[in-house]
């Protein structure tokens, strides 16, 4: 016992030495040194911020207008609503240490991430910095663009990229591959779940183009956007093509010729505001429903124009989009690849307020026949529809496939399968309306009542057969002496929508004036509709 209270005394003792009150003075220099420690920090932070918000420079930046383009932050001002956007890592810098680029670093990088609203709605968004590297890929860019990414999967919200790129990084070698190779498997991982949308508003190349490649929608900016995997420089060595860029990547080739984006833009400033229209259309993921919008268009409204829109000459040509317009509320039709296989319209509508994906054959085309790009430009977006739970409105005047060797040594077989598949695949509703020809093969395709259509009509104007009544004709009757008179009767026969009602391949033959309403009923019945496919881990679309 005595020796427990010795113990004590002794660690009072040794413990009363060491605590001793502070003075006044010795207080005074504590509170200062806090205070003066403070405010270093909260400089550092400041001067941090606004070295990020300038990026590579004044200069840089200065440059980039002289192109006609707007810098990082400012495409992210001009798409979000005024003062959402949440910035993620501006302090984040690159850690290469190679050929002097410890001495070269920006708060940030080159890329500029976060989280916004578009009218009011979630979205998260990189922005690439062309003032800093020149945009190019670096381990912490992949890092910035992965971290929001993984979040929007979490949340379940759209993903922006406006890209702007010199592509990957050379000081940084194989970890900039590596960071590419983590957001293409973010890309595929996020294909389905929630929108991807890429805007090309500069350079892009090498593997950089593949992420734009993987996501759902890719837009350009006319005269400023690239898409190639090798320059211009390159495919002169190899090939000894003398080629530009614009001629190689630039927008009109990749939205009339390669297909490889869906729509271009005037400048900068078109491309993000008609950015956050497009973006009204859309679901925030696919356990989500897409935005409704008050109507103020009847939804019984009777369209008188469109009981004569079709020609009485059965080869005349007329617009599919008269059509559409005329169905759709306001008018309004946000058109997808305008410019890219225009013997088929795709796009997207609404209809009492609620979106539709439309696609319809265009007689104005190659009299609206299916080729390999129209079949493929028209799957693909059957496919985005179906999984984001978007209703299918289909208008239908299809003489068929478009024979000739180029387009069986092309794979029309192949390709105009992918179009059969997605439709058939498709469990969202489905309408079709037959305005005139449903030949063949392509009769199948178009979303007919064989491949689950929930609802499918006829016009008046609508010949359903296996093809047109001459060749029909020449074929049954070869030799024959009689064949304007059994051309006559084969019209009379199979040329109408009666064979395809009788047996229940169309619902109802319809006054094309009632279409709107028709559709707006029905859409109403349907958006209770329930069904799944067999469980299989995923289908083999015929690539």
């Amino acid at each position: 016992m005595a020796l427990r209270l010795c113990s004590r005394n002794l660690l009072r003792q040794t413990f009363s030495k060491r605590i001793v009150p502070l003075c006044a003075s010795q207080r005074f220099v504590h509170e200062v040194g806090s205070t003066e420690h403070t405010l270093r920090v909260k400089r550092r932070i400041d001067d941090g911020r606004k070295a990020a918000l300038l990026g590579g420079g004044q200069r840089r930046i200065d440059a980039q207008h002289k192109k006609g383009k707007l810098t990082a932050r400012e495409r992210v001002q001009v798409l979000l609503d005024e003062g959402s956007f949440v910035e993620y890592d501006m302090f984040l810098e690159h850690d290469c240490s190679d050929f002097g680029m410890e001495k070269k670093k920006f708060p940030g990088d080159s890329v500029v991430t976060g989280r916004g609203l578009i009218n009011g709605r979630v979205v998260f968004i990189f922005s690439q910095d062309f003032t800093v590297f020149g945009g190019s890929l670096s381990g912490a860019h992949a890092k910035k663009i992965c971290k929001i990414m993984d979040q929007a999967m979490l949340v379940g919200a759209p993903v922006i990229g406006l890209n702007d790129s010199g592509g990957a990084r050379i000081q940084e070698g194989v970890e900039s591959l590596a960071g590419y190779a983590d957001i293409f498997q973010r890309n595929v991982m996020a294909s389905g779940v929630v929108p991807q949308i890429s805007l090309i508003m500069g350079p892009c190349a090498g593997g950089a183009v593949y992420s734009p490649a993987l996501t759902d929608f890719t837009f350009m900016v006319k005269n400023t956007s690239n898409l190639f995997i090798t320059g211009p420089d390159v495919v002169k060595s190899v090939t000894n093509e003398d080629v530009t860029q614009e001629e190689l990547g630039g927008a009109k080739t990749h939205t009339t010729t390669s297909g490889v984006a869906h729509k271009a833009f005037d400048d900068d400033i078109d491309a993000l505001l008609q950015m956050r229209d497009f973006f009204n259309f859309l679901p925030l993921s696919n356990q989500d429903s897409c935005p409704i919008r008050a109507c103020d268009d009847p939804w019984d409204r009777e369209v008188p124009g469109l009981d004569t829109v079709v020609p009485l000459e059965t080869t005349a040509a007329y617009d599919i989009k008269d059509v559409v317009l005329g169905i759709v509320d306001n008018n309004e039709f946000f058109e997808i690849m305008p410019d890219y296989a225009r013997n088929i319209v795709v796009g997207f509508a609404r209809m009492q307020g609620r979106t539709v994906g439309v696609v319809g054959n265009q007689p104005k085309v190659a009299a609206g026949c299916l080729d390999i790009n129209s079949s493929v430009k028209g799957a693909r977006f059957v496919r985005f529809c179906d999984a984001f739970n978007i209703p299918l409105l289909t208008f239908v005047d299809v003489p068929g496939f478009l024979p000739g060797t180029a387009q069986e040594h092309g794979g029309i077989i192949r390709h105009g399968a992918k179009l059969l598949f997605a439709y058939a695949e498709a469990t969202v509703p489905k309408i079709t309306i037959i305005t005139r020809k449903a030949y063949g093969g392509a009769y199948d395709v178009m979303s007919s009542k064989h491949l689950r259509g929930d609802i499918n009509y006829a016009w008046p104007t609508a010949e359903v057969a296996v093809m047109g009544a001459k060749g029909a004709v020449s074929i049954i009757f070869r030799g024959s002496e009689h064949q304007a008179e059994q051309e006559m009767e084969y019209v009379e026969k199979f040329a109408n929508p009666f064979p395809a009602a009788v047996r229940g391949f169309v619902d109802d033959i319809i006054e094309p004036r009632s279409t709107r309403m028709r559709i707006n009923r029905d859409l109403a019945m349907l958006a209770c509709k329930k069904r799944t496919n067999p469980w299989k881990k995923h289908a083999n679309i015929p690539l």
